[in-house]
């Protein structure tokens, strides 16, 4: 059995737990844009410590998802994966053993699951999202990119759950206070997925056995959940209250893939 939560998402912090249930549970955590005291408290409210964690994804250098991820990996021994491009972003420091490299398109068998990371257009050096499966069911994770690709299209191919980024309201945004370039940097094709972006991605690849959506990454300042369940029940044809929005305070709960 595959199961995830967020450990909360947004500007401040993003931070995906996933865990495979075997003969030992197996828990995969998927950037760490939290401080090491904070990402601990997230953890500890899940009932788990940084030891529970056996291995972290980062998708690129951004602070709010590389956060802590040297601090945790040095720390407690935890063997870290990023691209080539994210390590030299940031300096390219010393993981003592414990970093390895991730590929767009190369599968990474962690045992009881299996990544398979791919490139998305975000300003970033080398961004990579993901899927992930435990041979029965697949989830996908997908934020911090402003349009989506035909590769990154068929990598969200039959998941059965997934946790998508519904950045911003485009009209909110564009009222907003932020400042002209930034705007730009937001709604531009490397920035972040709109609410009617994300809507677009998720009407290309839903299919009948999609069983959970989570709005990820939402702008506190340019977005909604309202207007985000609104535009997301619409596409699935489902009630607002079955559209799942993670929270960059609390995340979500646990959901099983």
């Amino acid at each position: 059995m595959l199961r995830f939560r967020s450990l909360g998402s947004g500007s401040t912090g993003n931070a995906t737990l996933i865990e495979a249930h075997g003969p030992q549970p197996f828990r995969l955590l998927v950037d760490c844009g939290f401080g090491l005291k904070q990402l601990t408290h997230r953890l500890a409210l899940a009932h788990l410590t940084p030891h529970d964690i056996d291995a972290v994804f980062v998708t690129h250098e951004h602070g709010d998802h590389i956060g802590c991820a040297r601090g945790l990996s040095l720390g407690y021994r935890i063997p870290v994966w990023m691209s080539h491009g994210t390590h030299v972003a940031i300096g390219s420091p010393d993981f003592e053993g414990h970093l390895h490299i991730a590929r767009d398109g190369e599968a990474i068998d962690l045992g009881a699951v299996q990544i398979l990371p791919f490139t998305v257009p975000h300003d970033a050096r080398e961004p990579l999202q993901l899927s992930c499966t435990d041979g029965n069911s697949k989830l996908g994770v997908l934020t911090d990119l402003g349009h989506a690709t035909p590769h990154v299209l068929s990598h969200l191919a039959a998941c059965d759950s997934l946790l998508l980024e519904c950045n911003h309201d485009e009209d909110l945004l564009s009222k907003s206070a932020y400042p002209a370039f930034l705007k730009q940097r937001i709604a531009g094709p490397h920035g972040h997925l709109s609410n009617t972006v994300a809507a677009e991605i998720l009407s290309a690849v839903r299919h009948s056995q999609l069983r959970h959506l989570v709005a990820a990454h939402l702008s506190a300042q340019n977005n909604q959940p309202a207007l985000v369940r609104t535009i997301m029940a619409a596409t699935l044809s489902c009630a607002d209250d079955d559209i799942v929005v993670a929270s960059a305070d609390e995340g979500t709960g646990w959901l099983s893939v």
